[in-house]
């Protein structure tokens, strides 16, 4: 997803976590009780209070939990465990992976369940299928944009968020100018201002440019050279080093919330992050500029989603787990520890303020997110221009190649 989700500074192998003496014995279908296991990209300081408050609500289940940082450690781990018949009752379902796992059918179609009333469509139909099958409960959204220093902006002079991305690029160059370090982010994952100049060119196109993409009638190359173009200028441009290939996005917010660059690419989830390392810290949040004409636009999706494993040994905890995923207390305990842009009618979560100009984007759905408009192979897809925007920042491509090599890549997946 996450994207979306910065990569957790975590190890490179996926570890299990008791949460409690795993007692009895697996359960069955027809009993919600003994062991139930978890499998997240999310880690255990966001997991463990939710799981804590279920096992309290439900003594005669207990949680073996394991995680994964995202976004392709995870979908790997997975992919194994799933290969190997040991994957976990539940887990998530991501953009990269949600047509493998539904094609697979690897996971269960919630669509009749109880829980799902609180969903909005929008996250229903991003892990949905045919017929109105339903394969993931996801209870947030997120958009991502650009997290402003309004102090260190203040400072050079700036009066107003940019609107379009050559006004964002003349800031960086004032800031630049000015001593500070303007911009940061991240190229181990899909770029979100890529992310963004592409939603807005798929919305202004009818939402139909990614099917043209995968039915042939149009090509990477016929939508995303100039995109890529503008996004590239970042490093053309000299605003940014192009050492940024080696940066977490935890390392970027530890530079932002430490003082020492005025922007930087962020969803909800680094806003508590930086409200804790810098609590006096002005901040505010806005979608990417616009290119081409095109308005500010958000990359972003429905959150991954919780699914049941076709093949899960205790299905009946399982959906008494997702049940209690729905309810306003564990959205409540799940929201104060990712920030996250909660979804569910039953729940109103109290959100950052400087989330506000993106919100009613979000819960509208006027966010994109390539891994999850692909129609197939996205998971192939998403690695290969992973690495092909990491050889164009550094100089070693150019637009048109990164785009062909998509095309290329999308041509042998058929």
């Amino acid at each position: 997803m996450r994207l979306r989700r910065t990569v957790a500074a975590l190890a490179a192998v996926a570890f299990v976590l008791p949460l409690a003496a795993c007692g009895g014995s697996s359960g069955s279908s027809g009993s919600s009780s003994g062991k139930l296991t978890f499998f997240s990209w999310d880690g255990e300081d966001t997991m463990k209070p939710v799981i804590d408050k279920f096992q309290q609500e439900n003594p005669d289940i207990k949680i073996e939990f394991s995680n994964a940082p995202p976004v392709a450690e995870y979908i790997s781990t997975l992919q194994s465990r799933i290969l190997s018949g040991t994957a976990a009752d539940v887990f998530a379902i991501a953009a990269e992976n949600k047509t493998n796992l539904i094609n697979g059918k690897h996971v269960v179609d919630l669509k009749d369940k109880p829980f799902l009333k609180n969903v909005p469509k929008f996250n229903q139909t991003t892990y949905g299928g045919e017929d109105g099958a339903v394969y993931g409960l996801s209870v947030a959204s997120w958009g991502a944009g650009i997290l402003y220093n309004k102090d260190l902006l203040a400072n050079a002079g700036a009066t107003a968020i940019p609107q379009t991305w050559d006004e964002f690029l003349a800031l960086c160059h004032k800031l630049k100018n000015a001593g500070v370090t303007p911009y940061l982010e991240s190229v181990q994952a899909m770029s979100t201002p890529l992310a963004a100049f592409l939603g807005a060119e798929s919305a202004a196109d009818g939402n139909s440019m990614d099917s043209k993409i995968f039915d042939g009638s149009a090509k990477f190359k016929d939508y995303w050279v100039e995109p890529l173009t503008q996004w590239s200028r970042l490093w053309t441009e000299g605003l940014v080093t192009p050492a940024v290939v080696g940066l977490t996005g935890d390392q970027v917010r530890t530079e932002f919330a430490n003082g020492k660059v005025a922007m930087m690419i962020a969803g909800p989830w680094d806003i508590p992050g930086v409200r804790k390392a810098a609590p006096k810290l002005k901040i505010e949040m806005a979608p990417i500029p616009g290119i081409g004409g095109r308005p500010a636009y958000l990359a972003g999706a429905a959150s991954p989603g919780y699914a049941i494993n076709s093949k899960a040994k205790n299905p009946a905890a399982a959906e008494k787990f997702l049940a209690f995923l729905d309810t306003p207390e564990a959205m409540a305990l799940y929201q104060k520890a990712t920030g996250a842009i909660t979804v569910t009618t039953a729940f109103q979560p109290a959100l950052d303020p400087a989330l506000q100009p993106i919100v009613k984007d979000v819960r509208a759905g006027n966010i994109y997110l390539p891994q999850i408009a692909w129609k197939r192979a996205e998971d192939i897809l998403n690695v290969e221009a992973t690495a092909q925007l990491q050889l164009l920042v550094q100089g070693k491509a150019t637009p048109e190649q990164v785009a062909n090599a998509l095309d290329t890549k999308l041509a042998s997946t058929s």
